[in-house]
């Protein structure tokens, strides 16, 4: 299970679960069920990492406000509908996740299949200073790493975002 399945488990039975420092704070206008706040506590870690944006990355707040800004520039300046700036700016902050997320392999080995042997490549990636890589793949798990790494970046900033 991950952190935005946890998440979405208590959204499901109404708890908001936000942050303070550390601590995770739950809000529900009832008493949550014990096997919700069970799911939350084995995966505390984890939705901590992700409401604070994960590995060095920006608060949720900054997210949001990134997609704000960006859905409101593509919509106003750019022209384009409500509907299509949002996916736009959508599209930047996956960009910004994958950059502030930036992830190395173990020594010698790929970050995909784990496996040190054949001929392995350095993979750059990223659109920024910040986007350090020291990944090195196959050529043939290239294409699966980096979709693997994008659904990550969608599925914790849908969550994040609030965006379906």
């Amino acid at each position: 299970m991950t952190a935005a399945d946890a998440i979405r488990i208590a959204e499901n039975a109404g708890i908001q679960v936000t942050l303070d420092g550390d601590s995770l704070v739950l809000a529900a206008a009832v008493k949550p069920p014990a096997e919700v706040i069970e799911i939350l506590a084995l995966n505390k870690a984890a939705i901590v990492d992700l409401l604070r944006g994960a590995n060095g990355g920006f608060a949720i707040e900054d997210w949001r406000e990134l997609f704000d800004e960006r859905a409101g520039i593509a919509e106003f300046e750019g022209g384009l509908p409500r509907e299509q700036a949002e996916v736009q700016a959508f599209c930047h902050c996956v960009e910004d996740w994958l950059d502030s997320n930036s992830v190395r392999s173990s020594a010698g080995c790929c970050a995909f299949c784990g496996r040190s042997q054949g001929q392995l490549r350095e993979y750059s990636y990223g659109n920024s200073a910040r986007a350090s890589s020291e990944v090195l793949l196959h050529h043939e798990c290239s294409r699966a790493w980096h979709q693997q790494r994008e659904e990550k970046a969608m599925e914790a900033l849908k969550l994040l975002l609030h965006t379906h």
